[in-house]
């Protein structure tokens, strides 16, 4: 369940109570006249059922209580109650499967801010990776993936998408694509620096690198992974379940590609370049198409209208 904690103007709290009073999956409502002190008003809170929770919030965002109030909401990981118990009961859909809109943008928020400590990550993981191509070393390769943090602002482009928010869109976007030309020049400098101490090979041996040549070489399996990726990476979103194998996942067609830019261009090989390349942007779009396509027909088979009683909007 969640838990809602609502700041509420006193005009509009006999409405809001009396919403959440008519909702199926609320419990536990607790209304403390004039608690709050900034922004004044009184506090609210109830518990949710993650699936009657949409509804809820954007009721509450219709009413405009979070412009001189506040709705926060809270993950509760166990309520112990027969009402909390019967609330989820009466609640339309299945908890593992709800979409909880606020939430997702708020991650999303979070993971599309680009910071110096993505750029961090984004250039170890792809001189991890580019020493994993240049010893032809596939369990390298996957160390890259667990370091690489791109998983983020390719969920977070996803949401905006679907959402039509056009700045988290552009901001998402601006991380992700300064997250992958810092990955391939950290690639790029390692591999040069790597050449003149002579810690790799002078030549670049396509021969020599069975097990990581397919990097550069898109083909249809290729887009079938990574949509695969785009797919469970959503879902993964959707129901909290993020986390390190998801991200490799996903790094495993954005990081060694990204990386491969770097180390063929440190060698001269622009074919392997361009090869490198078109296999980082189409497993990019394949993610990104894939993840919208997902989170959007989840969000119609989780939306739940007509069991919701929606009392009119407050003056």
């Amino acid at each position: 369940m969640l838990h809602l904690r609502l700041i509420v103007p006193p005009d509009m709290t006999d409405a809001v109570v009396d919403r959440l009073s008519g909702s199926p999956g609320v419990a536990h409502i607790v209304r403390l006249p004039a608690a709050a002190v900034r922004p004044p008003g009184d506090v609210v809170t109830c518990e949710v059922a993650r699936e009657a929770a949409n509804e809820v919030v954007e009721w509450l965002q219709a009413q405009g209580v979070h412009r001189d109030g506040a709705i926060v909401v809270e993950a509760v990981d166990a309520v112990v109650s027969d009402a909390a118990a019967a609330a989820e009961v009466r609640a339309p859909g299945h908890e593992g499967d709800a979409l909880v809109w606020e939430e997702l943008e708020s991650r999303a928020r979070t993971e599309s801010v680009l910071t110096v400590s993505f750029l961090a990550f984004m250039a170890v993981a792809a001189v991890i990776a580019a020493v994993g191509i240049l010893l032809d070393s596939p369990v390298l390769i996957i160390g890259a993936m667990v370091v690489g943090p791109e998983y983020g602002p390719l969920a977070a482009l996803c949401v905006a998408l679907v959402r039509r928010r056009r700045d988290p869109a552009g901001s998402a976007l601006l991380t992700l694509a300064t997250g992958l030309v810092v990955a391939a020049l950290a690639a790029l400098v390692a591999t040069a620096l790597f050449r003149l101490t002579d810690l790799a090979a002078e030549a670049y041996a396509l021969g020599d690198r069975e097990l990581t040549a397919f990097i550069a070489h898109p083909d249809g399996l290729a887009i079938v992974v990574a949509v695969l990726a785009g797919v469970v990476g959503m879902l993964s979103l959707t129901e909290a379940r993020t986390g390190a194998l998801v991200g490799v996942l996903v790094s495993v067609t954005t990081i060694p590609a990204a990386a491969n830019v770097g180390v063929a261009a440190a060698y001269g090989e622009w074919g392997e370049v361009g090869g490198a390349a078109l296999q980082l942007a189409l497993n990019v779009a394949s993610l990104v198409t894939a993840g919208v396509v997902t989170l959007a027909v989840q969000s119609r088979a989780t939306t739940h209208d007509h069991h919701v009683v929606r009392p009119h909007r407050v003056p």
